[in-house]
C-alpha cells in the first residue's frame, strides 16, 4: 500500500498538471458564457419574501433597504429588538408592500424556529434567506477566557445553521436562495483574530458542502466581505487591538453588491473585488503572509511600550 502511494506521489503531480492546462481554456469559455447569464437574467424579488438576520444594523440593515427598494417584502430578525421598528418603518418608506420584526437569538434553535415559522405563517412562503448576523472579537489564544470564544462560534457558525436547516424545505419549494455573509478572514488569516477566523473558515466551508449536497434546488451565494464600515469594525478599532490598515467600504455600497449578486445567483461574491488578489497570496507565499501579520503584531506591541515610555509619569511629593 505505501509503495502505491509512493508512485502516486511521482506520478499525479505532472499528470494533473498537464490536464488542467488542457481543461483551462474550456473552463475559460465556461466562464465566460456563465458570466453573460448571470448579467443578463436577474431573479425579480418584487413580492417575494425575504428573511434577513442580524437586520437591525450594519451590513444587515442595508441589506434590508436594498431588497426594500426592489419591492420584496421582508421579515427582520434581530437579538436587539428595540432597534428594528425604526429599520422596519424606512423598509416600507423605500418600497417594501410589508415587513415584519422579529426579536431573536440566531444561536438559540428554538428562536430560528421561531423566526423562520413567523415568515411562513405570515407570508405563506420564503423565497430568499439572508444569513447576516454574526459578531466580532479581537485576541489572542492566552486571553481566551475574556473573549467567549463559544459564543463567536454559536452565533457567526451555529447560527446560520440553525436557520438554514428550518428554511431548507421552504426555500426547496419555492427554489429559493441563501445568502450567507462569511468573511475574507474565512480564507486569509489575520493575527488577534483567530476565533473569529475559524467560525467565519467554517461557514464557507459548510455551504460549499451543502451546495453539493441540494444541487440547484436552492441557490447558495457566499460572500466573503473585506473591512466594512460598520459597529463592528468600530469596535475593533475603538479597543485599540486590531490594526484597521486597509480601506473601509461603506456598508451602503456592499449591501447593494450583496443583493445584486444574489439575485443574479452568483456563487460567491469578494466584496471589495481587490480583495481576491489576498487568497494568491496566501497560496504562494504563505511564509511571507506569516512574517507581515507576526510583523504587524510586533510593531503594535513595540509602539504600545513606546507610548507608555514617553507619557508623563505623575509626580511623587
Amino acid at each position: 500500500m505505501d509503495l502505491v502511494h509512493k508512485v502516486l506521489n511521482i506520478l499525479l503531480p505532472p499528470i494533473s498538471t498537464i490536464l488542467l492546462l488542457c481543461f483551462f481554456p474550456l473552463y475559460l469559455v465556461f466562464k465566460f458564457l456563465y458570466y453573460i447569464k448571470r448579467h443578463i437574467f436577474s431573479e425579480n424579488v418584487s413580492g417575494k419574501v425575504v428573511l434577513i438576520t442580524g437586520a437591525a444594523s450594519g451590513i444587515g440593515e442595508q441589506i434590508s433597504y436594498e431588497y426594500a427598494k426592489r419591492g420584496a417584502c421582508l421579515v427582520l430578525v434581530d437579538i436587539k429588538e428595540d432597534r428594528l421598528g425604526a429599520v422596519v418603518e424606512k423598509a416600507r418608506n423605500l418600497g417594501s408592500p410589508d415587513v415584519i420584526a422579529v426579536g431573536a437569538d440566531v444561536s438559540k434553535v428554538e428562536d430560528s424556529e421561531r423566526f423562520v415559522r413567523a415568515a411562513v405563517d405570515h407570508f405563506g412562503r420564503l423565497d430568499h434567506l439572508v444569513n447576516n448576523a454574526g459578531i466580532g472579537v479581537s485576541g489572542q489564544l492566552k486571553d481566551m477566557k475574556n473573549l467567549l470564544p463559544r459564543r463567536v462560534m454559536d452565533v457567526n457558525f451555529w447560527g446560520t445553521i440553525y436557520s438554514t436547516h428550518f428554511a431548507l424545505p421552504h426555500l426547496t419549494k419555492s427554489k429559493g436562495k441563501i445568502i450567507v455573509i462569511a468573511s475574507t478572514l474565512g480564507w486569509y488569516p489575520a493575527p488577534k483574530l483567530g476565533f473569529y477566523v475559524a467560525s467565519k473558515a467554517a461557514v464557507i466551508n459548510f455551504y460549499e458542502s451543502l451546495r453539493s449536497e441540494i444541487g440547484g434546488d436552492v441557490g447558495i451565494t457566499i460572500v466573503t466581505p473585506g473591512l466594512i464600515k460598520s459597529e463592528m469594525s468600530d469596535n475593533l478599532a475603538k479597543k485599540g487591538k486590531v490594526d484597521l490598515i486597509i480601506p473601509l467600504e461603506s456598508k451602503e455600497a456592499c449591501a447593494k453588491a450583496i443583493v445584486k449578486s444574489g439575485c443574479r445567483g452568483d456563487k460567491y461574491l469578494v466584496e471589495p473585488s481587490w480583495i481576491r488578489v489576498l487568497y494568491p497570496c496566501k497560496v504562494l507565499y504563505p511564509e511571507v503572509v506569516e512574517f507581515c501579520n507576526h510583523w504587524a503584531i510586533y510593531r503594535r506591541q513595540v509602539a504600545s511600550k513606546s507610548s507608555l515610555t514617553q507619557s508623563p509619569q505623575p509626580k511623587i511629593e
